[in-house]
């Protein structure tokens, strides 16, 4: 592993989430962008299935290590997510950290974004990046300006726009696949999901979900967002008591880290399928689904739609039709992966590791 770095913000305070263990990534890049003065950090995992690919994440962060240990957890998430996936690309993410209590205006996150494309030119085309959480396809075009290694540009300059209509389409897609394994029947008719977060996708899912039938409880830190619920008929619940409700499915689709052992403690639901990264507090959070009986969609599995569609539409000869097959099987990986965890005795975590893994194997 290489790390490069330039000074970076005083520390005001020690991120206890941050590994103590050197990462077993390939490449960490951290710096100082010298337009912006943000510490941005790009952490590629592994590039042994091909290109890392895997987001920017624009966010605040109380110190800017806690930006780093972001950037490890996800960067090897898109390692997993993209070998189950069945992609030709390695696991990367990079995060620019904003301080606390700083807001930026339009100017300074241009500049952060000349900054972003800078560090990941830097890294010869080891890590490609995209939007993701604070960003958008119009910031990756900024990016565009400092370098070639990103994808998901508007599409009036020629690019895929956001995938964010492709995640949800396979959360979707996980979501029925999940009923039909709990339940026996993929019908989604009558059945109770919470949806915790009604952001870019959380919003399309309830949409979604609402004209399949489905009965919605929602929740969202933004106030603004009831304004869906009421749309959609959908029950609104302060977001601290979302996974107390008693439904069939819960649906983490904000930050990573909700499911604790006090949530999963609390839940009174028969699965969570959610378009959220990280959603386990920690690995053994995987084992305390398990013993409770409830079943867990791997995130890295259900919410591949994006990132699939992001390298598939890139593609100059990408067919639509078979995009959207691809994305619409990732419902079949997840009933492969709840299947293996119940034959095996194992966790779905496990499971899904076991799937990713054998086919970066496969690839020495």
């Amino acid at each position: 592993m290489t790390i490069t770095h330039a000074p970076a913000p005083p520390a005001a305070e020690v991120n206890a989430a941050l590994p103590t263990e050197a990462p077993d990534h390939e490449r960490v890049l951290i710096t100082r962008g010298p337009r912006s003065g943000l510490t941005i950090i790009v952490a590629v995992h592994s590039t042994r299935l091909g290109q890392a690919l895997g987001g920017a994440r624009l966010w605040r962060y109380s110190h800017w290590t806690d930006g780093l240990a972001d950037a490890l957890r996800l960067s090897q998430a898109m390692t997993m997510k993209n070998a189950a996936a069945g992609l030709a690309r390695g696991g990367g993410k990079s995060v620019v950290a904003i301080p606390a209590g700083v807001t930026l205006d339009d100017a300074q996150k241009r500049d952060a974004m000349l900054d972003l494309g800078d560090a990941v030119e830097s890294l010869g085309g080891a890590y490609m990046t995209a939007e993701d959480v604070g960003t958008s396809a119009e910031l990756m075009a900024v990016v565009h300006e400092r370098t070639e290694h990103v994808c998901g540009l508007p599409a009036e300059q020629g690019g895929v726009g956001e995938p964010a209509d492709a995640t949800a389409a396979g959360v979707h897609a996980s979501i029925i696949a999940t009923l039909g394994h709990v339940f026996g029947s993929t019908d989604a008719t009558g059945r109770h999901l919470v949806i915790s977060g009604l952001g870019q996708v959380g919003g399309r899912l309830a949409r979604s979900l609402a004209a399949a039938g489905a009965r919605l409880t929602v929740t969202d830190v933004a106030a603004d967002k009831r304004a869906l619920a009421d749309e959609l008929g959908a029950a609104w619940v302060d977001p601290a008591d979302a996974h107390r409700v008693e439904a069939d499915v819960f649906v983490p689709c904000g930050l990573g880290g909700v499911l604790t052992p006090e949530v999963v403690d609390e839940f009174r639901v028969r699965a969570v399928v959610g378009a959220a990264n990280n959603q386990l507090a920690s690995r053994d959070v995987a084992r305390l689904l398990t013993e409770r009986r409830i079943v867990w969609a791997p995130d890295f599995v259900v919410n591949a739609g994006g990132v699939i569609y992001l390298d598939v539409a890139s593609e100059p000869d990408a067919d639509q039709a078979a995009l959207d097959a691809r994305i619409a099987g990732i419902g079949e990986t997840v009933v492969a992966v709840l299947r293996d965890a119940e034959q095996r005795g194992s966790t779905t975590l496990e499971a899904a590791e076991r799937l990713a893994r054998a086919r970066l194997d496969a690839a020495r």
